[in-house]
């Protein structure tokens, strides 16, 4: 064995070296990790954020789209209301009753988004528009709505069903 003191000393400087420098590679290990592991933690936790409001957002949208379809499937009687408001009858009352009833109808899907569209005598579009019929006529511009067969609607800004219309266009020149 080693009698000298110094040597010990030494040795046990070394231990201790290599002793510190393994516990400062450990830690420096340890905080990495850690700072993985909150960076890992933090990314989780904004990604189930955004799903939540993803989940949000879709359940929002079902619940307008299935809405929209209970409004659509609606239409054709609001439609029915309206031409036998056209017909003629000798029973005011009954006229009477049939328009109270269609106009308490038209106000509880007003209220659910249902907004009718104002067409004649606007430009023709063919995204809100479908043309049935085409008159040649000098009496308005050309592409003018003159004439409203079925009213268009939308749904809380989004077009339901297209305006059926009758559209004016230049007469030809010979």
């Amino acid at each position: 064995m080693d009698t000298n003191p110094d040597a010990n000393d030494d040795r046990a400087d070394v231990e201790s070296a290599g002793s510190l420098e393994a516990v400062t590679a450990e830690r420096d290990r340890l905080a990495a990790e850690n700072t993985e592991l909150q960076n890992r933690c933090l990314r989780a936790l904004a990604e189930f954020q955004n799903l939540r409001k993803r989940v949000d957002k879709d359940r929002l949208e079902f619940s307008e789209y299935a809405s929209m379809e209970a409004v659509r499937t609606l239409l054709p009687i609001i439609d029915d209301f309206e031409r036998a408001l056209q017909t003629e009858t000798s029973d005011k009352t009954y006229a009477q009753g049939l328009e109270l009833i269609r106009q308490r109808l038209f106000e509880a899907l007003k209220k659910l988004g249902l907004e009718p569209m104002v067409v004649v005598g606007e430009p023709f579009d063919p995204h809100i528009h479908h043309a049935v019929e085409m008159v040649e006529t000098e009496d308005a511009p050309d592409h003018t709505v003159l004439a409203e067969f079925q009213r268009g609607y939308n749904f809380k800004g989004r077009l339901l069903r297209p305006a059926m219309v009758k559209v004016a266009v230049e007469p030809k020149r010979d």
